[in-house]
Formats: structure tokens, C-alpha cells, sequence
């Protein structure tokens, strides 16, 4: 799920920024651009590791608007949801089609029809939960689950994922403590 990659970005810079601390701003700029981006074939940009020195290519001069693009190779950690991997997720939200989970910035959608049998109809909507017909498995807000990612989207530079608690050693981990719960 997390990896540590060597990427390349784009910054473009006005020349107001040309001075002594050019090195410190463009760190800065691509740290902002690129934190908490989704990229298509990589995952989410968790964190900017390491700027290497060498690894700020001279600008080119856009001779238009006078800015200068730096092209920056950076060391970053990435989350990426695979097909299949089991993840321990926090769950956010509940209604009556399924619930979603939360692994850091990935949403994960599990629907009724990839929860237990014994849970297909058990939305109480009162306390906006599932619970199984047996009332000991009640899934809320704030409850931990372990879940199996089934599928993932990747639109509009965000990453979403499907998944299902619809096999072995899967479902509630956790409850929410009483002083979360109030």
C-alpha cells in the first residue's frame, strides 16, 4: 500500500522568486503542488522525502510570460490501493446502500451486497449502523473494520475504492471507545 517512488514534476516560477533562496522556494512550491495529489498510475503523494541538489534540471525561459519551468526529479511516498489487498480502514459514514471507510485519504465504498448475509438488511437507520441479526457485529461511525479492496477509480486527480468485508477474518475490529462515541 505505501511505496517510495522517484518522480518528476513541473514548477513554474515568476521571476520575483529569482534570488538567493531559489533552491528553498521551488522545494516549497512542489511540496504544495504535489502533497496530497493523486497521480493516475502511482497513488497519492503522501509526503516529499528528499529534493536532491542535482535533481533540479537549469530553467527554461517561457519567453511570453518570462517565467522559467524547473523540472525537479523528487523522492516521494506514495499510497496505492492494490486490487485484493486487505487494509484496516476506519469507517466514516453509513446509510442505507452501505457504508464508507476511510485508510488515510482513500474512500472506500462497501456496499450491502458485499457485507455478510446475516447483515443484508440490517441498516438501522435510528443509529445510522449496520448491524447483523444476531445484534453482536454493529458497524458505525468511528468503527474500525478490516476490509478487502475489490476495485479502484481514479477521476478528477482523486482515488476511490470499493470494497468488501464479505469473506474470512474480515468486518469489525474495533469499536469506538465511550468517550469517542459522546
Amino acid at each position: 500500500m505505501f511505496y517510495v517512488k522517484v518522480l518528476e514534476h513541473e514548477i513554474e516560477l515568476e521571476p520575483i522568486h529569482f534570488g538567493q533562496k531559489l533552491r528553498a522556494t521551488i522545494v516549497r512550491l512542489l511540496k504544495e503542488e504535489v502533497e496530497g495529489l493523486a497521480l493516475a498510475n502511482y497513488g497519492f503523494v503522501v509526503n516529499v522525502i528528499e529534493v536532491k541538489e542535482d535533481q533540479i534540471r537549469s530553467g527554461i525561459i517561457e519567453y511570453d510570460t518570462g517565467n522559467v519551468v524547473f523540472y525537479v526529479k523528487y523522492t516521494a511516498l506514495l499510497l496505492r490501493p492494490f486490487i485484493n489487498e486487505v487494509v484496516d480502514a476506519t469507517v466514516a459514514q453509513c446509510n442505507e446502500l452501505g457504508f464508507f471507510a476511510y485508510v488515510g485519504p482513500l474512500r472506500i465504498f462497501v456496499s450491502k451486497h458485499s457485507m455478510q448475509e446475516d447483515m443484508f438488511n440490517g441498516f438501522d437507520g435510528e443509529r445510522d449502523s449496520w448491524v447483523s441479526d444476531d445484534k453482536e457485529v454493529v458497524i458505525s461511525s468511528g468503527c474500525g473494520v478490516r476490509l478487502k479492496i475489490k476495485g479502484r477509480t481514479v477521476e478528477h486527480g482523486n482515488i476511490t475504492a470499493i470494497g468488501t468485508i464479505k469473506d474470512n477474518y474480515l468486518g469489525l475490529i474495533e469499536l469506538p471507545s465511550e468517550a469517542e462515541a459522546m
